[in-house]
């Protein structure tokens, strides 16, 4: 006799178990329908200001999320540690010119977020979805963390030159 029982379906991925890249093309997914909706019916700068100031919002609350996770306090070490979930699933490759307790400063030279966002027809707001989130999550991590960036391969250049640095 055989059973005849139905397997249950596997339980889908909790969140936390998603890596940043499989979370940044879920939202890139909805974003980028709502991007086109407002587009057609505001315009193109109504759109990428809505978009912006949305993916800005969602940046500082998941900072300050992730600080408050910090038993210790937050600190230049804690946020390049938490940096590994950016980087998962091999989503960027790095070469890192310094990392003290006050600077960390590292070439993007292969970014697949900018990868997924332009195969997904996405390229014109890539910069939106992922780019402007980084200096605006130092806003809500811990207000001494500062980023400069000059450059990134979203918007065409050949390296993303991140330079943090920490005020003790």
């Amino acid at each position: 006799m055989s059973d005849s029982t139905p397997a249950k379906p596997a339980a889908p991925a909790h969140p936390e178990n998603l890596s940043m890249l499989a979370k940044r093309r879920i939202e890139a997914e909805i974003l980028g329908h709502v991007y086109e909706v407002l587009k057609a019916s505001h315009g193109k700068a109504a759109a990428m200001q809505a978009i912006g100031d949305a993916v800005r919002r969602s940046a500082i609350e998941q900072a300050q999320r992730f600080a408050a996770q910090e038993p210790q306090g937050t600190s230049l070490r804690t946020f390049i540690e938490m940096g590994q979930l950016w980087q998962k699933d091999d989503a960027l490759q790095r070469v890192v010119h310094v990392k003290t307790d006050t600077a960390y400063e590292f070439d993007v030279v292969r970014c697949r977020y900018a990868e997924m966002y332009r195969e997904m027809g996405l390229g014109e707001i890539g910069h939106l979805l992922s780019c402007q989130r980084d200096g605006t999550f130092c806003e809500g991590y811990d207000p001494k963390l500062k980023l400069e960036r000059t450059q990134t391969i979203m918007q065409g250049a050949s390296h993303c030159d991140f330079r943090f640095s920490y005020d003790k």
